[in-house]
């Protein structure tokens, strides 16, 4: 009757604000997929990775700074940006030693290189963790706020609103910078802007950074929101931000 009706509804919010969450961290991972896929054409199936790479710098980063800062709001901000510069330069590294040699070989042949670079940052953290989950627990609490009957706590709202700040950011570099057009028109075509005089290596090299910066910065986040990480955590984001990217 209606208090079925009202439990249904109740339900349907709060696994709303959960999704709202969890989206915004797909969406991180799913922008740099279309990045890269917009300039190079490659589909970079090792990105669910550099996600998982992220989470583990970011924890890496956090143990460091605490004992210094705590391990806040504070200590998880520095960890997110030094996951994001970390990532992002691992990502630039990986391009130019893996994917630049492979631009102009079939594209099944640098798929294949994504596919094994993938493999390789899998099983180095795996080596280096010995497959443990380790457990990421920042000290961000469980306060938070009632809206109705759906509670609401105060590390969604934060996560959520940093997602869409990176978003945002993404957008105004891509649409107002000098870089950013150099993108778009690189996306376009890739030979006429190498008759124009624009740096091609250098802008894909700038696109690799950025797509594994937000990826790094989404690893930290899902591992301050989820409470743990371990080196299988990339597959599946990556499989889901996949997806992601073709509906987007």
């Amino acid at each position: 009757g209606r208090e079925s009706s009202v439990t249904l509804v109740n339900l349907l919010a709060a696994q709303l604000v959960n999704g709202l969450v969890l989206g915004s961290f797909y969406a991180l991972v799913a922008l740099g997929y279309t990045m890269v896929f917009g300039v190079v054409k490659l589909l970079n199936f090792a990105h669910g990775d550099l996600y998982m790479v992220g989470a583990f710098v970011g924890f890496l980063a956090l143990s460091v700074v605490a004992p210094f800062i705590g391990d806040g709001w504070f200590g998880v901000a520095i960890s997110i940006l030094a996951a994001m510069f970390v990532v992002g330069i691992l990502g630039v590294v990986i391009e130019r030693i893996a994917y630049q040699p492979m631009l102009k070989a079939p594209r099944l042949s640098i798929l294949i290189t994504a596919l094994a670079v993938s493999l390789t940052l899998q099983n180095g953290v795996l080596t280096m963790t010995n497959g443990q989950v380790l457990a990421f627990s920042p000290s961000l609490g469980f306060a938070g706020f009632h809206v109705g009957a759906v509670f609401i706590n105060y590390k969604q709202i934060v996560l959520a609103a940093t997602a869409a700040v990176l978003m945002i950011a993404l957008q105004l570099f891509v649409t107002r910078s000098q870089y950013g057009r150099a993108m778009r028109a690189v996306s376009i075509d890739k030979d006429m802007c190498e008759l124009m005089g624009i740096d091609v290596n250098r802008i894909i090299a700038v696109t690799f950074f950025i797509g594994s910066a937000l990826a790094g910065a989404a690893g930290t986040m899902a591992g301050a929101y989820y409470g743990s990480i371990w080196y299988f955590m990339g597959f599946l984001i990556g499989l889901k931000a996949f997806t992601a990217a073709v509906i987007g």
